[in-house]
């Protein structure tokens, strides 16, 4: 009895002891708030000063050949010889293979004979008949038109005879052949393929709503991943006419100059057009915004009495490219604003400024 009465009563002088320190933790938070204490935080800030800007109309587009075609046989034969191998440079005319013409030679022969006898029984012909009086007027005639028939007949089978040597449309590569020695073609079989690089051609589809502000003449900036941060320009040479009914878009054309080679077909291109440009605008990183329910805010380094606060601002905004946004009110040149820290202090909060940007 005696052993339990000893327990029950050190049990409530360490119940008595807890309450009492639990009393004065409290009093002493109070008091800690009760001393005001005033939070300082560090920013880094950026000076504004006006820019110019460029908003742009950025496309993904595509590479085509300026010029692509498949080269076709224009009579029937056997390939005898081949002048130039696939990826070989061509020029205009240049052969490029050549189909067995003999049976040809020999009809251009027999139409040359044919040509040289009428050509002279007309020129007797007329001299009988228009000198002398001598002979009928039908047989003049005959005589004429004879001659004007075999030599186009003549005509005709050396134009045939020319076109069993197949030749380049124009310069470029050749990028495909075919056919080889021995393989039998006919008019209209595709013998090869010729494409020119120099230049090249970037075509992408533009949104409709920027229809008002691309015309011929504009120069692209057009870049590609696999070259890096190189850029090419290449002037705007055509704009379509109609809207593309299933993406709502219509097509622009860039002419760009290849002399190298290295941008070939079918590439993926990315295409920057200028829509307009302000040569003296506020321009802030997207990244120095504050998001708020009815749009953006930023913060600016002020001061008071006491020392650096921040200010808040609300901002109207403007175009945006590349992470860079144009304020149109809220900053103006001059200010500091606050690119660092923004996203923890508020309106009238101290801050130690320990860096600025350029």
């Amino acid at each position: 009895m005696k052993r339990s009465w000893t327990w029950g009563a050190l049990a409530l002088v360490l119940i008595g002891t807890t309450w009492g320190c639990g009393s004065a933790s409290a009093d002493g938070e109070e008091m800690a708030q009760g001393q005001g204490f005033t939070r300082v935080i560090n920013v880094e800030v950026m000076p504004v000063s006006p820019q110019r800007f460029v908003e742009e109309i950025r496309l993904t587009g595509s590479v085509t050949a300026s010029q692509d075609v498949r080269v076709s046989a224009e009579e029937s034969g056997v390939v005898r010889e081949v002048f130039l191998d696939k990826g070989s440079h061509v020029h205009a005319g240049q052969p490029l293979l050549k189909i067995d013409d003999q049976v040809l030679r020999a009809q251009v022969g027999q139409a040359r004979a044919q040509a040289d006898l009428a050509s002279q029984t007309w020129e007797r012909r007329k001299r009988l008949w228009e000198e002398d009086s001598v002979g009928s007027e039908m047989a003049y005639l005959q005589a004429k038109f004879a001659a004007q028939q075999t030599q186009a007949n003549l005509e005709g089978l050396e134009a045939r005879l020319e076109r069993t040597t197949v030749r380049a449309p124009f310069d470029g590569v050749l990028d495909e052949r075919t056919v080889e020695v021995g393989s039998m073609v006919s008019p209209g079989q595709v013998v090869g393929r010729v494409v020119a690089l120099d230049p090249v051609k970037v075509q992408a589809g533009v949104p409709e709503r920027y229809a008002a502000d691309v015309h011929t003449g504009a120069v692209a900036e057009v870049t590609f991943d696999v070259f890096g941060d190189r850029v090419f320009r290449a002037p705007v040479h055509y704009v379509g006419a109609t809207v593309d009914p299933e993406n709502r878009t219509f097509p622009v054309e860039a002419e760009l100059r290849n002399p190298d080679e290295l941008i070939k077909p079918e590439m993926v291109a990315n295409i920057a057009l200028a829509r307009r440009v302000l040569d003296s605008a506020v321009v802030v990183p997207q990244d120095a915004l504050v998001r708020v329910e009815d749009g953006y805010v930023a913060f600016v380094a002020g001061r008071d009495p006491s020392g650096p606060v921040a200010r808040r601002r609300t901002l109207t905004l403007g175009p945006a490219q590349r992470n860079m946004v144009v304020v149109t009110s809220g900053i103006a040149a001059g200010d500091s604003l606050i690119v660092v820290g923004q996203k923890s202090v508020a309106d009238g909060d101290r801050i130690n400024v320990v860096g600025t940007r350029d």
